[in-house]
């Protein structure tokens, strides 16, 4: 396996005449669960119907919570469900220096400032009506390590989903956000700016939980002098009750054994028709067929689909009018 490294700085490009890349960015804090099926055949299907290249990235970042071995895990498993990824896997661990240097542009810039605030000073605080109030603006409150946050624009952010229609975000409603943390390590909100860049990613096709983190990285990708892809949230997989799915016993590994049958049952989260018989086919053949009918406008509104009792099987759908989305940031 090759693996694409932080060599030198990011060649200009921009979205407009460029060929089309997506990209599928699993963390490996864990096994690929249905969750992760269903936003990775979501994203596989659009690159595919769009004549895009599809990436994969290890989003390793995250260093006290990754799991020795579980990349490989992952990219065997994609492997074994018929995934066919273009290019070089591309490592977050290895772009360290890049993260490095978006931070000293940013500071550069004076759109940073350093904030002692922890979890518990923050407690009390219901992030998801005011996010965080701007205590450290002005200098940290008290000794100790920090944090670096980055300075939000006043003007509201405006972005046409692929699948959700217009949404408006007041990014100064919602706070100034964390580009590194208090042990040092880069954000997922900075890496994943500057890794969409240094990859030339034109189209971000994820799950809808990461909707409110657009504008976050919109407007870093402003601060930076970056192009902002397209963006497109699929809809959550959740427990028949609405609980989430990463706290269930459904977020059990993902079994290759069962891979027709499992890509069928999320064709169908994402509001596809297969046929019935489609699962008892070969891999090669549900996505021969899985291409050739996919249908994004099924998707319109879609914000979250409910696992069956069973959990083979749509339950039950949400759609929102999205006309505007008025959002705040977590």
């Amino acid at each position: 396996m090759t693996l694409s490294t932080d060599a030198g700085a990011s060649p200009a490009f921009s979205v407009v005449g460029r060929k089309p890349l997506t990209r599928f960015a699993p963390s490996p804090t864990g096994p690929l669960h249905l969750g992760s099926l269903l936003a990775a055949v979501g994203s596989y299907l659009d690159a595919r119907a769009n004549g895009a290249q599809w990436l994969v990235r290890i989003e390793d970042l995250d260093t006290p919570r990754v799991v020795p071995g579980c990349a490989d895990d992952m990219l065997r498993t994609l492997e074994a469900f018929g995934f066919q990824w273009d290019g070089e896997i591309l490592f977050q661990s290895t772009r360290r220096a890049s993260y490095a240097d978006a931070l000293a542009t940013l500071g550069a810039a004076h759109r940073t400032f350093e904030c002692s605030c922890s979890r518990k000073d923050l407690a009390g605080i219901d992030d998801e009506a005011q996010g965080y109030p701007g205590t450290c603006r002005h200098g940290p409150t008290k000794t100790g390590a920090t944090s670096l946050r980055f300075r939000v624009s006043e003007d509201p952010i405006h972005f046409d989903d692929l699948y959700l229609g217009p949404q408006r975000f007041d990014l100064a409603r919602c706070g100034d956000v964390v580009v590194r943390r208090r042990d040092g390590i880069a954000s997922y909100q900075l890496a994943v700016v500057v890794d969409d860049a240094f990859q030339g990613i034109t189209r971000v096709v994820r799950g809808a939980d990461l909707l409110a983190s657009t504008p976050w990285q919109i407007d870093l990708q402003k601060a930076l002098a970056l192009p902002a892809p397209i963006y497109g949230h699929l809809p959550l997989l959740l427990e028949p009750d609405g609980a989430k799915l990463s706290k269930s016993d459904r977020a059990a590994p993902i079994d290759p054994k069962m891979a027709p049958e499992l890509i069928v049952s999320t064709l169908t989260h994402l509001s596809q028709a297969p046929p019935p018989d489609l699962a008892h086919s070969s891999i090669k053949d549900v996505w021969n067929w899985a291409v050739a009918h996919w249908n994004p406008q099924a998707l319109a509104g879609k914000t979250e689909s409910r696992l069956s009792a069973s959990g083979d099987s749509e339950a039950e759908s949400k759609r929102e009018n999205c006309g505007v989305q008025e959002g705040v940031l977590r």
